[in-house]
């Protein structure tokens, strides 16, 4: 356990706790780190942090110090908390976390939970190196999220809504808008992406309330060979997946409202800073032991549905890969199984079942059963222990020309990143 894991680890046992009270607290006795950052807000189901690499990225071109902060990480807590795309020194957030826990007062009633210390430790880190401008992804929900502090964002980013957290946030698509619409402020741009009817509905309704100027930009054209279009600006587009042509075309709309508020951002800066984003565990091409697979967090029906219409088009579009795919699949316990499962599986599809090494992952047999259920025609379906029982099987048998895909849940996919990484020592 590093130093970083031994001082968050004593604030797991508070799980996630929604509410601002505690945030605030801890930040005023801070210095109020918050009231000295600009800030872009970026809330979503579905890439938020994706849109928030687009935004940083492209800021750090135009030559701004720009701290960005998400969530959760694969490999280690720094990259949470970034400055001109560099993950935070360990020792530095060891420094900045021990200030944080300094500022907590022993006899409190009721002790921060993890998230909102590590959020105070970003707020307090940019504050500290002076950046122009920080992008704060959301971590759940909006409203109630630590992240929500900020009274004057300068731009406020919804991407998506889909039926997610919805233990936490509320049954229905209206409930979760207006959990996610929570981050819109008075008179403060906003944007937002493509939503259902009924959590539109919501959103427009807060945007009407609050008189927020607000834009909602149609998806990048495609100018094929991976350039795209949005709004006159011609870019390149590193990511993989349609998703990402509407995910940056809300980064340019925001970047766009940052040129009218003064932030010296050109059209060919914002093209250059988006063609050079690099973005992990999404839609992620992934070399090892020689051989090729995708990988990509879809822990949710909207991100597995995604998932499927990009592997059904690289299917299409190459002769490398053929059907059915071999699919490697961990989740946790709260996820919508049966949505995810019956957006990913086809007949003659091979599906290998993993724990997530968590607490709450979701048991590989029960999905067995219900992927059984959800699609009978399966060619396979086995449950394994680990992923590194499951995916050199895959491998194995579904080379040279079927595709395997790892995904679900992105702590499986840190895992196994993790695991990776300490193997070749990289």
């Amino acid at each position: 356990m590093t130093e970083v894991d031994a001082i968050l680890q004593q604030f797991a046992m508070f799980g996630i706790k929604l509410g601002l009270d505690s945030s605030l607290s801890l930040l005023e006795r801070l210095g109020n780190p918050h009231q000295q950052v600009s800030v872009v807000h970026v809330a979503g189901s579905n890439g938020k942090g994706s849109v928030c690499a687009f935004l940083a990225n492209a800021l750090k071109v135009a030559g701004y110090r720009v701290g960005r902060y998400t969530s959760p990480h694969l490999i280690d807590w720094t990259e949470r908390i970034c400055l001109n795309g560099q993950q935070i020194a360990s020792a530095d957030l060891v420094a900045v976390l021990q200030e944080v826990v300094a500022a907590i007062p022993a006899d409190t009633a009721a002790s921060p939970t993890q998230f909102e210390v590590i959020t105070a430790a970003a707020w307090l880190w940019f504050a500290q190196q002076q950046v122009d401008i920080a992008v704060m992804e959301v971590g759940l929900g909006g409203r109630l999220d630590a992240t929500n502090v900020c009274d004057r964002p300068l731009v406020s980013v919804i991407t998506t809504i889909s039926r997610e957290h919805w233990q936490r946030l509320g049954p229905t698509l209206a409930n979760i808008a207006f959990e996610k619409a929570g981050i819109l402020k008075p008179k403060c741009p906003a944007v937002v992406g493509h939503l259902p009817s009924e959590a539109m509905q919501v959103v427009k309704q807060r945007i009407a309330e609050l008189d927020c100027p607000a834009v909602f930009p149609e998806i990048a054209t495609d100018d094929g060979d991976g350039w795209v279009r949005s709004q006159n600006i011609r870019y390149q587009l590193p990511l993989s997946g349609e998703m990402q042509r509407h995910n940056s075309a809300l980064a340019i709309a925001a970047l766009k409202i940052l040129q009218q508020q003064g932030w010296s951002l050109s059209d060919e800066m914002i093209a250059e800073g988006i063609a050079q984003t690099e973005w992990a565990g999404r839609m992620q091409w992934f070399t090892w032991q020689g051989q090729q697979f995708l990988i990509d967090g879809a822990h949710n029906p909207a991100g597995a549905a995604v998932l499927r219409q990009y592997v059904d088009q690289v299917l299409a579009q190459t002769l490398t890969w053929q059907p059915p795919v071999t699919w490697v699949l961990g989740m946790m316990r709260n996820k919508d199984h049966q949505e995810v499962l019956e957006a990913l599986l086809r007949p003659g599809d091979r599906l290998l079942l993993v724990p997530v090494p968590d607490p709450s992952t979701a048991e590989p047999e029960k999905l067995a059963s219900l992927a059984q259920t959800v699609c009978p025609e399966l060619a396979e379906c086995q449950v394994l222990g680990d992923v590194f029982q499951a995916l050199p099987l895959a491998l194995e048998q579904s080379a040279p020309n079927h595709l395997t895909v790892l995904c679900g849940s992105l702590y499986l996919l840190g895992y196994f990143f993790r695991k990776v990484q300490a193997s070749t020592g990289a």
